[in-house]
């Protein structure tokens, strides 16, 4: 089984307020069913939070805190219990503002819930391969700079946050080292990658295999957007080794939500990129408004709620082919409950 990693944050166009989440339970089998990361169990659905602290491609202000911490909230009490962000989520001042956030959350529930009630919660976050990161030292400082702004002693899950292979080979191998080193201190609990290719994937796992650290994960973007050939052969890869694959934007950014059409656009570059985009996706968005209205018909649940059954037709294909997202709202949260 692989995961689905579902992006959460608040939305400055619908905003909703606390009260119509009170009674938010999401499905049974993402309170109870469990997935191995390594030595870790976590949800099926994660959490994911690129949108916190970019102002630029999803409009985040510091106004929105309050509403994502009800929704993080909501996603703890609902058996969510893996969170995804990266060292680089936030734009311009605001850099590192999602590990910020996450952090400052964290303690904040613990404080009203009691010590004890987030133990089971796993972070996973993704180290930027920037530039002047070029030594196995300075992907460790990275390490502890994240921990440092979480506040935590332990991250869950250390990423690389992509290859260089590409563009700087000879900085590929000093990450790799940097991955090793932070596992061996026991900075990071289980290490993984994101947005590798399948040749680049298999060679780190043959590395990492050989320092005595195993790879526990591997993030692919993964929708009905985004399922080609190198999707199919990184499960294929994953599956084989015992690598939990993890799917990001599953919701295509917001373009398999039915939220967006031609004439109703996000505003920033998806704006941009969707208007490109949307025209094409007419059939493949009417399938899904046709499969999620017949099923609407047969969940009383969703009766008030005419895009839940639309949403959640794909996060379950997600869950049952792959098996974190992102939501950014209280309206999003309840449409997957």
């Amino acid at each position: 089984m692989a995961l689905s990693a579902l992006s959460l944050g608040p939305s400055n166009l619908n905003p909703f307020s606390y009260s119509i989440f009170k009674s938010l339970k999401l499905p049974p089998f993402l309170q109870t069913q469990k997935v191995k990361i390594g030595p870790l169990s976590v949800s099926p659905m994660g959490f994911g939070t690129w949108a916190w602290g970019n102002q630029l491609l999803w409009g985040y202000q510091e106004s929105m805190d309050n509403e994502l911490q009800q929704v993080f909230n909501i996603a703890l009490e609902n058996g969510v219990n893996l969170f995804d962000t990266a060292d680089s989520y936030g734009t311009g001042s605001l850099n590192g503002q999602s590990e910020k956030l996450l952090g400052r959350f964290i303690r904040n529930f613990r404080e009203q819930k009691g010590s004890g009630s987030d133990s089971d919660i796993v972070i996973a976050t993704k180290f930027a391969a920037y530039p002047w990161r070029l030594t196995p030292g300075q992907f460790v400082n990275a390490c502890r700079a994240s921990l440092e702004r979480m506040q935590i002693e332990q991250i869950g899950i250390g990423q690389l946050h992509w290859s260089t292979a590409n563009y700087a080979p000879f900085q590929e191998l000093a990450l790799w080292d940097g991955l090793v080193t932070m596992y061996d201190k026991g900075l990071v609990k289980a290490v993984g990658v994101s947005n590798y290719g399948p040749k680049q994937l298999l060679k780190i796992h043959d590395y990492l295999k050989k320092c005595g650290v195993p790879l526990c994960s591997a993030q692919v973007q993964f929708s009905l957007l985004s399922m080609g050939e190198d999707q199919l052969e990184i499960k294929s890869i994953c599956d084989s080794l015992g690598i939990q694959l993890i799917a990001y934007s599953p919701l295509g950014l917001g373009m398999l939500t039915g939220k967006y059409s031609p004439s109703t656009l996000p505003t920033g570059p998806r704006g941009l990129l969707f208007k490109q985009i949307l025209p094409g996706l007419d059939p493949l968005l009417s399938s899904l408004r046709d499969i999620a209205n017949k099923r609407r018909k047969t969940m009383s649940q969703t009766h008030h709620h005419p895009k839940k059954a639309y949403h959640q037709l794909q996060i379950n294909w997600l869950i049952i082919i792959l098996t974190p997202g992102g939501i950014r709202s209280y309206s999003q949260s309840k449409v997957l409950a």
